[in-house]
């Protein structure tokens, strides 16, 4: 099964991915891979340093402290390591339960495959379309951080909880 999402009671934003690397199996949380810029481009947008790769509590409470969710689409399937592409037997999260559960009001998918699986099994029952955002994955070479901030930024800036 997937990992446990992670929010803030108050999150109107949710972030999701496909489906845990080996790297984030191995860790027991999301974006594991030390190479994955997804931690480091959260940060960024949330003006915070980067958490240390191992450090799950400080990446949990910037999700949290920031007012956002994060679950991935997937609660489980067959991959070939961490190919998206190879994803075969999906069985979809209940993603719109969580978007009843919270004040959901934008979903944002890192990468193509989140927003198919999303957009398969998700959307119509959550009732709130998803923007595809560039992946964050090291797979996506052609974006550098600068230019997936500015594609993030975008779409996250207007629902950052900025702490104070």
């Amino acid at each position: 099964m997937s990992l446990a999402p992670v929010f803030a009671p108050d999150a109107r934003l949710l972030i999701l991915g496909s489906w845990p690397s080996p790297k984030s199996w191995e860790m027991g949380f999301y974006y594991g891979h030390p190479q994955n810029r997804f931690w480091p481009l959260l940060a960024r947008l949330c003006g915070c340093g980067v958490p240390a790769r191992l450090d799950i509590a400080a990446k949990r409470a910037l999700i949290e402290r920031h007012g956002l969710a994060l679950w991935d689409t997937l609660a489980d399937c067959t991959i070939t390591g961490a190919s998206d592409a190879s994803i075969r037997d999906a069985v979809p999260n209940d993603i719109p339960a969580l978007c009843r559960r919270l004040p959901i009001e934008r979903v944002v998918c890192n990468g193509a495959a989140a927003a198919r699986i999303y957009e398969k099994y998700a959307r119509e029952a959550a009732g709130i379309p998803a923007i595809r955002l560039p992946s964050t994955s090291p797979a996506n070479a052609a974006w550098s951080l600068e230019r997936l901030a500015g594609a993030w930024g975008a779409a996250l800036g207007p629902y950052l909880v900025t702490p104070g």
